[in-house]
């Protein structure tokens, strides 16, 4: 697929079916991310492959996160949480590592980290992958982070959902450009 085909046409993929992506197709998905911008080659971001019966526990863990929460717990709202993680084969949680540094700020590093998950959404898109980026309030609990296991200055940003597309892709959505572009002049001094 060409470059500016993958830019334009990509769209979330919500309805995600077996089979995952193969080892080789995430081993393209994980170079894309590392192509990300990257002020000062920090490289301030990790990925956690979550899949198979995995994904059962991640379910639980954000279960978990639910209770934790407190206020008016339903089961129904228990089993939404489980089942979360079941809405595709393979989830890629894509973690921000964020550090103190001289020159390049912390909000520049979480941007790159999201550059990085935007890259792996692209190349799935270029390899006939169905992928969506989910996130939620669970997902930035504290009881969720230490679940996955992460360290000081490390946040969850996205849960990328990857598998066969369910159903044809949509339709990519026109979008007037114009709309968002405008052109910058200096100010009039007085």
């Amino acid at each position: 697929m060409e470059a500016l085909d993958a830019l334009l046409n990509r769209v979330s993929v919500p309805r995600l079916v077996e089979p995952a992506p193969t080892r080789e197709q995430c081993e393209i998905l994980f170079k894309a991310a590392l192509r990300a911008p990257d002020h000062g080659q920090l490289r301030p971001w990790r990925f956690i492959t979550v899949e198979g019966v995995a994904r059962d526990e991640l379910g639980e863990l954000l279960a978990e996160a639910v209770t934790l929460k407190g206020g008016d717990i339903t089961e129904a709202a228990l089993e939404k949480a489980r089942g979360m993680p079941l809405r595709a084969p393979l989830v890629i949680v894509v973690v921000a590592r964020l550090k103190d540094h001289f020159k390049v700020p912390k909000s520049e590093q979480l941007l790159a980290a999201g550059c990085a998950a935007h890259g792996i959404l692209l190349a799935a898109h270029a390899q006939g992958i169905g992928a969506v980026w989910r996130t939620g309030e669970l997902v930035y609990t504290e009881h969720v982070a230490k679940g996955l296991g992460l360290g000081a200055g490390e946040e969850v940003i996205a849960f990328l959902y990857l598998g066969t597309p369910q159903k044809e892709l949509r339709p990519t959505p026109v979008v007037d450009v114009a709309e968002f572009v405008s052109a910058w002049s200096a100010p009039v001094s007085q």
